[in-house]
């Protein structure tokens, strides 16, 4: 099993992750806003990764360092469970619609992380959480797990299936890159023989 454990302990959230990349998406998550509860899950269930995570953090501030921190330590556990990421499908991408909403994500577990983000939300909060947020959580994920990782919203107007959209597009994606390809032999999926850098 590849498998991935991080715990991040700083002044402002305690953080313990950990994922199975060959998982049946099974979650268990608690990060005290139940929002962004919602959209890992989403992660786990439509990725097939298993994920726990539980994060106590200074809400009493605001949303900012719980989003980052969990999304710095889901991109870590990641990055760790890919270990030298010998055999893996390396690309992903998903059209994701829901309802009247369409989104698009790709992605290459490169080792080169870039986010392009082509999305926007029209009200500042879901649930609770600050939408500003959610472009940031991405960000911090593709930073930790070294994606290169392309966002974009081709249309849509509920803000919550525009979410959820853009979740579930990533989950899928990263289903692809993340499964083993048989036909590989466990190569590492360059011709440098190694990704990043």
């Amino acid at each position: 099993m590849r498998t991935g454990r991080i715990t991040r302990k700083t002044a402002e959230t305690d953080i313990l992750v950990e994922v199975n990349l060959d998982g049946t998406g099974v979650y268990q998550v608690s990060t005290g806003i139940g929002f962004l509860d919602h959209m890992v899950e989403q992660v786990s269930r439509h990725s097939l990764i298993d994920v726990t995570m539980t994060v106590a953090g200074d809400l009493h501030i605001d949303q900012h360092h719980t989003t980052e921190d969990s999304a710095i330590a889901l991109g870590q556990a990641l990055s760790d469970a890919l270990g030298d990421k010998a055999g893996i499908g390396r690309y992903g991408h998903a059209y994701s619609p829901m309802d009247e909403t369409l989104a698009r994500v790709a992605l290459d577990i490169s080792g080169r992380p870039y986010l392009v983000w082509k999305a926007r939300f029209t009200q500042e909060k879901l649930g609770e959480w600050d939408t500003e947020l959610i472009e940031h959580w991405f960000h911090s994920v593709a930073q930790a797990a070294g994606l290169t990782l392309h966002v974009q919203l081709l249309y849509g107007q509920n803000n919550h299936h525009v979410c959820e959209a853009i979740y579930k597009g990533f989950a899928r994606a990263l289903r692809q890159a993340v499964e083993l390809d048989p036909r590989k032999g466990g190569a590492v999926p360059s011709t440098k023989g190694q990704l990043g850098g």
